[in-house]
């Protein structure tokens, strides 16, 4: 039986209603699309070289068949190294309420894939860095208590850096030392320098470079391989972009 076609159907290109979903804040959405179109392109390539394989008389797939998926993941995961997270990044990111850390942040096992290709991984870092700010802030702050733990010197520079200057507000406030700017910004200067030199001989600059490592290792490999959820529903019923 074949239908007539209906006048009043809308049709548009695939590009045009991407940017829609785009422009309209629906980006999980794009990011199931690309995922599925890459499983559907992946699935009809296996197909076409199946039907070749067998009309051959069962020949071997060619090697470059066999590893261009490699390099493909290969050439997404180095993409991961030349984007920069915090593109989209503003300080209202952190004054909002902190995602759950098990239902939004960790998920379940089906929230996780690696991205088909790098402008998905783009889409997703520069997403998930936005909704999740203030739980990789939490997770540097953990790593690098994790470092002072480890290096105990590090932790007892940081103390006498703090010591320090609360020793000084202590004694400018006690000696009145607003009334003479001059002596103050002299002894704001003098306490910056030993600061410095305090924390440089404790070694914190190494427990501050382990945990922006780490902390920024695990950023980039949740946000790049975490789908993008539905964002949440403010109150009009307006979608948050």
């Amino acid at each position: 039986m074949a239908f007539s076609s209906n006048p009043l159907a809308l049709s548009v290109p695939e590009s045009a209603f991407e940017s829609w979903l785009r422009d309209s804040g629906y980006l999980e959405i794009v990011d199931q699309r690309t995922s599925d179109l890459h499983r559907l392109s992946a699935s009809a390539t296996d197909a076409a070289e199946a039907t070749t394989s067998t009309d051959s008389g069962g020949a071997t797939v060619s090697g470059g068949y066999i590893f261009w998926p490699i390099v493909s993941n290969i050439g997404t995961l180095l993409s991961l190294f030349t984007l920069n997270p915090f593109a989209k990044l503003n300080a209202e990111d952190f004054s909002g309420e902190t995602p759950s850390w098990t239902c939004g942040f960790v998920g379940s096992f089906d929230s996780y894939s690696f991205p088909s290709s790098p402008s998905q991984a783009r889409l997703r870092v520069h997403e998930n860095v936005k909704r999740y700010a203030r739980n990789y802030a939490s997770l540097f702050v953990l790593f690098f208590v994790c470092s002072l733990y480890r290096l105990p010197l590090a932790l007892v520079g940081l103390v006498l850096s703090l010591a320090l200057w609360d020793a000084f507000k202590f004694c400018g406030n006690r000696w009145g030392l607003d009334r003479y700017p001059a002596i103050r910004q002299s002894l704001v200067r003098i306490a910056q320098c030993a600061s410095a030199v305090i924390l440089f001989f404790s070694n914190v600059q190494m427990a501050l470079f382990c945990a922006l490592g780490a902390s920024y290792a695990v950023m980039i490999s949740h946000a790049s391989c975490r789908k993008l959820a539905p964002a949440k529903q403010p109150a009009g019923g307006a979608r948050r972009r």
